[in-house]
């Protein structure tokens, strides 16, 4: 029988919103008059007690009920039929048995690597984990990746390169509040996040100081002490400019920089070339802004550094990310109470889903699939030759990009690349190119609906599965409700296709039996969860990774401790990271030690380098992938907006979130209106080298004249990802969707 997560109380469940990386905790019950409706609907009431959110929610999670109704969700399966050529209502056995005979046609046809798996950053570990062992144990295929290489990729790839482990955050949100100094580069978290900005008014509370770095003048940036408005694409520089004025005011801390890292001559070299009269030009920052923040930074005991997607959705992303973690270690702030770099993760499980297997390069646990050690270990849990493993394939856009070339057919869970890819438009040809597209989703997305089978899966109320937000902590989503009748979990789905592809074990429907394999399969990997369990998850609002099984002070695992900075005691020894090893017994007691308590706070020990040091990375400004022009001569960027939600593809489905951003739009400057002669309002079309996309106007003084902000959470002809610039990171591979030249037209009507 399959086991259950821990009951809740009757009156409601315990559980956590479906979508951003906060992971919110929330509490659901049934609403009034549900009995009358079969007692599916729910409402949201808070859960004071957790403390990411401490009760708070935006609108957004307060509405996610909304979209488990059948009005806005798919209840059943449907096949495009041929003499139609429309999606039509079909049987599971039917949807899945085409499922089936269209990837086998194609690998017995073209070979393994022709069929391709694509995911997303918001399904469960579990989902993620049995996704990447189908992948690689089922079909044998390497071109495996998910839409969350578009999220934070360049931030993972810096944060290994600096730290030798990638967490978004190595601390609790709670430190924030409690350090000296925040610059936030290119977040909006009153828009994105809005129950994590009460941490930076905590900050400010405090006495702390907060420095916002974005071309826009946010509801974010209008909290900040300072606000630098750089051009977009410059990042780098701008980081690099700070580090020198660092450097040549002689605000470097030595000792940290002699006792605690390396590489440190070549990266202040770099560093150098970039004084502070050129940044200006490059980034439009004044030099007195730079000195501002320099002073700001270096005058607080503690400071931190958190970026999201402004600097890393470039095709520089790692290198500036990396250039504002060495302006961390060379002041002294990582690795220490209260300090330290730190990104802010977007999509709801963008952690966890790529510990796990379904980025193109890893293995659970947050393995190097090209490691051999890696590969022993996993293919031993998963019975198989670890030789039959596929290597690394191709990175999420360059998958998408080869869609009816090299691979010709795809199975894709949980993602609307329709939407949110780069040069969208492209990417909505190459799928429609495939031999055949089957889609795992709760909605009929823009993806779904080119689907050839579409089958239609639970969503977070109506399964328990675990989450990772962005501190690494670990979560326990519970199922609330039952699915509609002609619903099925991922897992159930991946359970069938397996059998109907040879493969009758292995792959379990029980979510608590997937996480225990999970479990097993992250032992002694950097993203270690072996010592996690559903229990301690529900008794402890979560676990921080890295948490291994045995207990913390037992010789097997006090490397591990020691390489990931574990707290070694109880109360302000587990914030400094001073005293014992936490959870083991005073020298001499013969008592069995306690469970590893888990990581809330990485690196106050050593960094998870070979040596224990962290590493400086010697890096210099270079140009976006696309500049402007006489052609092109304004930017553009994206974003989001506190009302949708990613592609939109859930939240546009929700009439209190669409009243509120019922469609896109264009901001610019008045002095751009002006120059192009336009109104409030008018219907604009803004053209770029891959593309077009209409929407109308909205003319603020909260952005720079150069440049132009759209949304990215519309279909149709606002689509505006349909302009960015696939340019990709040479290290993380993510593309360029910060940045890239346009013209602005008005639309014709």
């Amino acid at each position: 029988m399959p086991r259950t997560s821990p009951a809740p109380a009757p009156a409601s469940t315990p559980t956590h919103c479906p979508y951003c990386a906060l992971q919110c905790g929330m509490n659901l019950r049934a609403a009034a008059g549900s009995e009358a409706a079969g007692g599916d609907v729910v409402e949201v009431v808070e859960r004071t007690d957790f403390p990411v959110n401490r009760g708070a929610l935006c609108g957004k999670g307060r509405t996610a009920p909304a979209v488990l109704s059948s009005r806005v969700r798919l209840t059943g399966p449907l096949v495009r039929r041929p003499a139609t050529g429309r999606l039509e209502p079909a049987t599971w056995e039917e949807a899945l048995a085409k499922i089936a005979e269209g990837l086998g046609r194609t690998q017995q046809a073209y070979g393994p690597d022709a069929v391709g798996v694509f995911g997303g950053g918001g399904l469960t570990n579990e989902k993620a984990y049995a996704l990447g062992k189908f992948a690689r144990v089922v079909l044998s295929t390497s071109q495996i990746d998910y839409n969350g290489r578009f999220c934070m990729s360049s931030a993972a790839a810096a944060h290994q390169r600096a730290f030798g482990l990638d967490r978004g955050l190595p601390f609790p949100l709670e430190d924030i509040p409690r350090t000296g100094c925040v610059i936030l580069v290119g977040s909006n978290l009153a828009e994105t996040m809005p129950p994590a900005l009460r941490y930076l008014t905590e900050l400010k509370e405090n006495g702390g100081t907060l420095i916002v770095v974005d071309p826009r003048r946010t509801r974010t940036a209008e909290q900040a002490d300072l606000h630098l408005a750089p051009r977009p694409g410059t990042d780098l520089a701008l980081a690099l400019g700070l580090l020198h004025l660092v450097v040549s005011q002689g605000r470097t801390d030595e000792a940290f920089i002699q006792e605690r890292t390396a590489g440190w001559d070549e990266a202040r070299a770099a560093a150098m070339a970039h004084w502070p009269e050129h940044v200006e030009r490059v980034t439009g920052v004044p030099v007195p802004q730079l000195r501002d923040a320099v002073r700001m930074f270096c005058d607080a005991e503690t400071g931190m550094v958190l970026t999201a997607r402004g600097p890393e959705q470039q095709s520089k992303g790692t290198d500036t990310v990396g250039a504002w973690i060495n302006l961390c270690l060379a002041t002294g702030n990582a690795g220490r109470p209260l300090s330290g770099y730190g990104c802010l993760t977007g999509q709801g499980n963008g952690q966890g889903g790529r510990e796990h297997g379904q980025k193109a390069d890893q293995l659970p646990g947050y393995r190097k699939l090209t490691d051999p050690a890696a590969r022993e270990h996993v293919a031993g849990v998963w019975g198989v030759d670890p030789d039959s493993l596929p290597g690394p394939g191709r990175s999420a856009y360059e998958l998408l990009d080869a869609l009816g070339g090299d691979i010709k057919s795809l199975l894709l869970m949980g993602s609307n690349p329709v939407v949110s890819a780069p040069r969208a438009a492209h990417i909505e040809e190459r799928l429609r190119s495939l031999d055949f597209l089957a889609v795992a989703d709760v909605v009929l997305s823009e993806t779904a609906a080119l689907a050839d089978v579409v089958l239609p899966v639970t969503q977070w109320a109506e399964e328990t599965g675990t989450t990772t937000n962005l501190e690494g902590r670990v979560l326990l989503r519970r199922r609330a409700v039952d699915p509609p009748p002609g619903v099925r979990t991922d897992l159930e789905v991946l359970h069938s296709l397996a059998a109907l592809l040879g493969h009758e074990k292995g792959f379990p429907v029980d979510p608590e039996e997937v996480f225990d394999e999970l479990r097993r399969a992250s032992a002694g990997g950097p993203a270690d969860y072996s010592g996690i369990s559903y229990r301690r998850i529900a008794e402890e609002d979560g676990v921080f990774w890295p948490c291994p099984e045995t207990p913390a002070g037992d010789e097997r695992t006090s490397g591990q401790d020691r390489t990931a900075g574990a707290d070694r005691s109880a109360g302000e020894d587990r914030t400094t990271g001073q005293g014992r090893t936490a959870g083991a017994p005073p020298a001499g007691d013969d008592r069995p030690a306690a469970p590893h308590p888990g990581t809330p706070r990485l690196f106050l020990d050593r960094f998870a380098t070979a040596d224990g040091r962290a590493r400086f990375v010697p890096v210099a400004h270079r140009p976006a992938a696309e500049e402007t022009d006489a052609e092109y001569p304004v930017l553009l960027t994206t974003g989001r907006v506190v009302a949708q939600y990613q592609s939109g593809a859930q939240t546009r489905r929700v009439d209190e979130l669409n009243a509120a951003a019922p469609g896109p739009f264009v901001e610019l400057h008045p002095r751009l209106a002006q120059r192009l002669g336009v109104a409030e309002g008018e219907r604009l079309t803004v053209v770029s080298r891959r593309g077009r996309a209409v929407a109308p106007a909205r003319i603020t003084d909260s952005i720079r004249s150069d440049t132009v902000f759209m949304p990215f959470h519309w279909p149709g002809e606002g689509r505006a990802n349909t302009l960015t610039n696939p340019a990709l990171d040479p290290t993380s591979r993510m593309p360029e969707f910060k940045v890239c030249a346009v013209r602005i037209e008005r639309a014709q009507d």
